[in-house]
């Protein structure tokens, strides 16, 4: 099932003629609405009339999350605050939040391709859609809501938390579609095991996942332990919220709202373009939103860019499942290490708790980095060689993957906190 065909499906002529003539108006629009644009415009020579279509887009000046701080609160906004019907913002743990803004019609736009995404995840009308993302400030809540809506489904808006709560509405109200962080869906899935509720007795048949990277590993351990197929969605606040690209039920790179997003992806030192197929800093420009129109809005989301018809007959270019982030990203003497990376490892081994975290320290000048993997409580009561075994095969898988040596220390279940928003992975203490 496709929600809306006639942009999902166009050829690519068609999409690149939809996509010069939105680029061509947006540059127009923010160049005389946005002084921060206008002078970023000037430095560079440009001038609107530059732009003729999206082979131009290369020449634009990129934005970044910075730009929005430094604008605070609606610097970069294209039109008055009167026009705008609704803010959220991130949540500004590292500085000032970034403020984004909505028109109504940017509402019904994000309303539109979050419809089209659940859709893309196999969501139908008849569904009943349990929204345990965050409501308020963030964007996820609200966001799958509004997209739950407008495809004539029934919503749940429970919001994050509340394990028990969330459980119990999966009973009683039979939920059939999932929404929540991935590191949630997972805690979730062994909540419902430590009640003693088979999975199988509840209704839920799928999940739709987003708001942090996750592995093929993790995917498949969600979809064992709650008997679903789990759906990567994609989106940030900055571009529009959840909404922006999602996978199919083939899960096979997540289809890019393209009509609205143009995607790139550059070397995130040169910032040159890469490659399609070849793996990159994801950038995006927005072609039909009023209040906050961003032009190459660097997302420091690490990806590779799938062009190429669909088993499912979309035809709009596909992202690769992200594997990090720039700036998730942990140098250790050296070398470059993800979260993701370690979390994909772990999972390949097969006897830890999919829970971890990385502790980054520096003693003596020198980086050290202490893994947490949380394991049955069966191994504390064995005999000690097989906690030894089990910690030396995660060092050396670590070590030999990433060649940096690890300290791997084993703990007890429920020792790492759980999330019931995004996960804390990391704790860098060098940075204390």
């Amino acid at each position: 099932m496709i929600w809306n065909e006639h942009y999902e499906c166009m050829s690519r002529e068609q999409m690149r003629e939809v996509q010069s003539k939105r680029l061509c108006e947006t540059v127009e629009r923010v160049y005389h609405n946005v002084p921060f644009y206008r002078k970023k415009m000037q430095e560079l020579g440009l001038e609107p009339g530059d732009i003729k279509g999206i082979d131009d887009l290369p020449k634009l000046p990129f934005t970044t999350k910075q730009d929005l701080r430094d604008n605070y609160p609606y610097g970069l906004f294209a039109v008055p605050i009167s026009e705008v019907v609704r803010l959220h913002a991130s949540s500004g743990t590292t500085g000032r939040p970034t403020v984004v803004g909505y028109t109504r019609k940017d509402i019904s736009t994000w309303a539109e391709v979050v419809a089209r995404s659940l859709v893309c995840a196999g969501a139908k009308k008849n569904d009943i859609i349990q929204v345990a993302y965050g409501y308020g400030l963030f964007t996820g809540g609200l966001g799958i809501h509004y997209g739950s809506e407008r495809i004539g489904a029934t919503v749940i808006p429970i919001s994050g938390g509340n394990t028990k709560k969330q459980i119990q509405l999966m009973q009683d109200f039979s939920s059939t579609v999932l929404t929540c962080t991935p590191s949630y869906a997972l805690y979730l899935a062994e909540s419902i095991e430590e009640a003693g509720i088979d999975p199988k007795s509840l209704n839920l048949r799928i999940g739709i996942f987003g708001a942090e990277p996750w592995t093929e590993n993790l995917r498949k351990n969600i979809e064992e332990k709650l008997g679903i197929q789990a759906i990567d969605i994609f989106g940030l606040s900055e571009i529009i919220g959840p909404g922006v690209s999602c996978e199919c039920k083939f899960q096979n790179g997540l289809h890019i709202n393209e009509d609205h997003f143009i995607p790139e992806t550059i070397h995130p030192d040169t910032l040159q373009p890469t490659a399609m197929g070849e793996i990159g800093e994801l950038v995006f420009t927005t072609i039909t939103k009023e209040a906050l129109p961003l032009l190459r809005y660097r997302t420091r989301d690490l990806t590779r860019l799938i062009n190429g018809p669909c088993d499912c007959g979309r035809t709009t270019i596909r992202m690769e499942k992200c594997t990090g982030r720039t700036d998730d990203m942990l140098i250790i003497r050296g070398v470059n290490v993800f979260p993701s990376q370690i979390e994909s490892i772990l999972l390949e081994i097969g006897e830890t708790k999919p829970h971890y975290l990385l502790i980054v320290d520096r003693k003596n000048n020198l980086d050290t980095l202490e893994v947490w993997v949380e394991v049955d409580g069966e191994y504390f009561s064995d005999e000690i060689r097989k906690l030894e075994g089990l910690s030396r095969n995660i060092q050396q898988n670590i070590e030999s993957i990433l060649g940096i040596s690890v300290k791997v220390k084993l703990v007890e279940p429920k020792t790492i906190e759980r999330s019931e928003g995004k996960a804390v992975r990391v704790i860098d203490k060098r940075k204390l």
